[in-house]
C-alpha cells in the first residue's frame, strides 16, 4: 500500500469513525471503536471510491 494510500484510509477514518490513526496502539480502549452501520457503509463507499481512482490512474 502506497503511503497516499494510507493517508486517505486515515483520513476516511477520521471522517466517518473520528478515529486519528489506523496505527495499532496496543489499547483496547483506543484500537476497538463502536460505531454505527451507516457511517461504515459510507467509509466503505469513500474507500471504493478511492480504489476505482488508483485504478484510473494506473
Amino acid at each position: 500500500m502506497t503511503k497516499n494510500t494510507e493517508r486517505a484510509l486515515t483520513m476516511i477514518a477520521m471522517r466517518h469513525f473520528e478515529i486519528e490513526t489506523l496505527e495499532t496502539r496496543n489499547s483496547d480502549s483506543i484500537d476497538f471503536h463502536d460505531v454505527a452501520v451507516s457511517s461504515i457503509k459510507e467509509a466503505l463507499k469513500d474507500a471504493n471510491e478511492l480504489g476505482l481512482e488508483n485504478a484510473r490512474k494506473g
